[in-house]
């Protein structure tokens, strides 16, 4: 007697296989209708260029829009505006400039897996939105990675790296840790995105101290379009 086959209710009661799900990148560009951070942002990418003798680049911050059959959700790393972090669907946070300054509110940023959350420099993307994904499994992996986020001091190099901890840090950390194939993302055309590589590497130390007898990943990172 042949033994049954599982039907697709059975294996999926929920019915989550086959259903919709989308993983959008968005580059914003820095300080999008914030002028002082915007002036800031400048600044810095004017010394950055001067130190390492390039061109100055456009400075991006990268956010993430996931769509499941549960909703949709908007993740990004954003400074703490009041205590009500289930409303905003908090996953972890972190202190901003130096550790013990974290126990004041101003001085601590969080990061967001926001149902229906609103993003109001999201209108001033470029290149965007980008498709990472379709998959369900690999949307909700990124979403399942995020209370794990590394609780690094924001705008600091306690890693190691050779860049700061930030927003888009947290970003490449989450995409690296989820499975994403990251040989595909580029900022846009004269871009750059400061702390991205040091999300890669952190992700990729994480995967060689669980595995120290695999070879250990080599992301590529984030690769900048030429100059035209």
């Amino acid at each position: 007697m042949n033994a049954a086959v599982p039907t697709p209710e059975a294996t999926d009661p929920v019915g989550r296989v086959g259903r919709a799900a989308r993983v959008d990148l968005y580059w914003i560009p820095l300080g999008a209708g914030t002028p002082v951070v915007e002036f800031s942002g400048k600044v810095f990418e004017a010394g950055s260029a001067r130190r390492h003798h390039r061109p100055r680049c456009d400075l991006y911050h990268a956010m993430l829009e996931v769509r499941v059959p549960d909703g949709r959700f908007m993740i990004e790393q954003a400074p703490v505006p009041d205590d009500d972090e289930a409303a905003r669907g908090v996953a972890a946070g972190g202190p901003v400039g130096v550790a013990w300054a974290g126990r004041w509110r101003v001085f601590r940023y969080e990061v967001r897996c926001w149902k229906d959350g609103i993003v109001p420099d999201i209108a001033a993307a470029v290149d965007s939105p980008v498709v990472l994904s379709t998959e369900l499994a690999q949307a909700e992996r990124l979403m399942a990675t995020l209370p794990g986020v590394p609780r690094m001091v924001w705008g600091r190099d306690h890693a190691r790296t050779g860049e700061m901890w930030n927003s888009n840090s947290v970003i490449a950390w989450a995409l690296a840790t989820s499975g994403f194939d990251l040989d595909t993302i580029t900022v846009p055309t004269h871009g750059r995105a400061p702390g991205w590589q040091a999300g890669l590497t952190v992700a990729s130390r994480a995967q060689c101290s669980r595995a120290p007898d695999a070879t250990a990943p080599n992301p590529s990172g984030l690769r900048r379009e030429p100059s035209r």
